[in-house]
């Protein structure tokens, strides 16, 4: 049987750190069609480049507003489900986003429950075991290189 090659999407990884608890936070939300938990992805866009694309998916999915890195912290395969019941094979090229600001208002709200976990937490309610692998790595990345908090009884 004939494979057609993987489709190309681009994801936000939209985080936050709580700076008192050096914790690490990951903005999950679920797909219009099934309600499982995912990260907001999309297909590529004339005139916009990977991360681009990625930080407009954030806004439009979930209202987010932040600082998108350019370079990718990975990719992950899954299945989609198209409307007419074909399924095909996704590589979903992710990108980490600062969350700077959550607006009231943007295009899909209503559709989608948004909800933030920590990473460890947002890590077990993805079905994908790669996006698992990334949000993981993604998160214990980002707490090993942030200072620890002070304790009070050095301070005192």
């Amino acid at each position: 049987m004939l494979r057609r090659p993987a489709r190309m999407q681009y994801a936000a990884l939209c985080y936050r750190v709580q700076k008192k608890a050096n914790a690490v936070e990951i903005l999950l939300l679920t797909s219009r069609d099934t309600g499982r938990w995912v990260i907001p992805k999309g297909w590529p866009m004339q005139g916009k480049r990977a991360h681009e694309v990625a930080e407009r998916e954030a806004y439009e999915e979930g209202g987010v507003r932040g600082k998108v890195h350019k370079a990718t912290i990975g990719s992950y395969v899954y299945q989609k489900r198209m409307d007419h019941g074909l399924q095909i094979t996704c590589k979903v090229q992710v990108h980490a986003l600062e969350v700077e600001n959550l607006e009231k208002n943007f295009p899909e709200k209503g559709e989608r429950k948004l909800e933030w976990c920590d990473y460890r937490e947002a890590s077990s309610r993805v079905a994908e075991p790669s996006l698992k692998r990334l949000i993981l790595d993604f998160g214990k990345r980002l707490t090993a290189t942030r200072p620890k908090p002070a304790s009070k009884a050095a301070n005192g």
